[in-house]
């Protein structure tokens, strides 16, 4: 024991020293944080879902509180969060804008869209898409292999019984991940006030249209024609509504013969 004492009171000393540098390096090297960051970071959601441009939250609230960072520029948040973090600044409140949601525009299911192969891969969009251009006859169409799935944060999205992922509007928390991770870029962030979408993205012309999905958009031009508002426009052989103008009077479904808008 007596042999052991000064090992003991050595390693102890040694310890005890360590341990006083290192608080007074804390202490001395501190650095302080803004009480806005926190409470910025606070008001927000604490989804870390990058749709701000920056790594995660904490990120963001010191880029607001920098003026790095817009105010409302956090989309899941929406203008509650954006008035609460111009309270906390002292700023003005951005005007409020129309909350945006995800939405899936391909109805290209196992049904109505043909297959060119059968795939039998690593269950992943991109990864399908380097075997021959996917194993879709669409060039533009979902691949339906769940990438947006397991990237939504929010599990807003499943994928349904037909292959093609179904969004839960409600839970969507306007991130955009899902948008991003698309390698077909099927998914687009829309007007979440609006109930008519063209639920296609192919640019072919009609007739292949016609060959390969039953429910593609063939640029026909009758639901242009019906809109009373002119909200409908014609390009690349693809129909656009524009939500902001769109009425949501249903004029343009019941003119589609492919029953393309929903």
């Amino acid at each position: 024991m007596s042999i052991m004492l000064p090992a003991i009171l050595s390693l102890g000393g040694l310890g005890l020293l360590f341990g006083s540098a290192l608080a007074f390096a804390a202490q001395k090297f501190a650095v302080e944080v803004d009480p806005k960051v926190e409470m910025v970071q606070e008001a927000l959601l604490g989804a870390n879902c990058g749709a701000c441009g920056y790594a995660g939250c904490a990120q963001f609230a010191e880029g607001v509180v920098a003026g790095k960072a817009p105010v409302g520029g956090c989309p899941p948040g929406g203008a509650k969060t954006a008035s609460r973090i111009a309270e906390i600044l002292g700023a003005e409140a951005p005007a409020a804008e129309a909350r945006l949601v995800a939405q899936i525009l391909c109805l290209g299911d196992v049904v109505t869209a043909k297959i060119k192969h059968i795939y039998d891969g690593a269950p992943d969009c991109k990864a399908a898409l380097m075997f021959g251009g996917g194993h879709l006859a669409c060039d533009f169409g979902c691949v339906g292999l769940g990438n947006c799935v397991r990237a939504c944060p929010a599990d807003a999205i499943t994928m349904g019984s037909n292959g093609l992922p179904v969004i839960d509007a409600t839970a969507c928390i306007s991130c955009g991940k899902c948008k991003n991770i698309c390698p077909r870029q099927v998914i687009e962030m829309v007007n979440a006030n609006a109930q008519h979408h063209v639920r296609c993205k192919s640019r072919d012309k009609g007739k292949l249209v016609r060959a390969i999905c039953e429910r593609g958009c063939i640029a026909c031009n009758l639901c242009v024609k019906a809109c009373p508002v002119e909200a409908i426009r014609m390009e690349n052989n693809l129909a656009t509504i524009d939500s902001y103008i769109c009425t949501n009077c249903g004029k343009c479904i019941e003119a589609c013969p492919r029953t393309t808008i929903v």
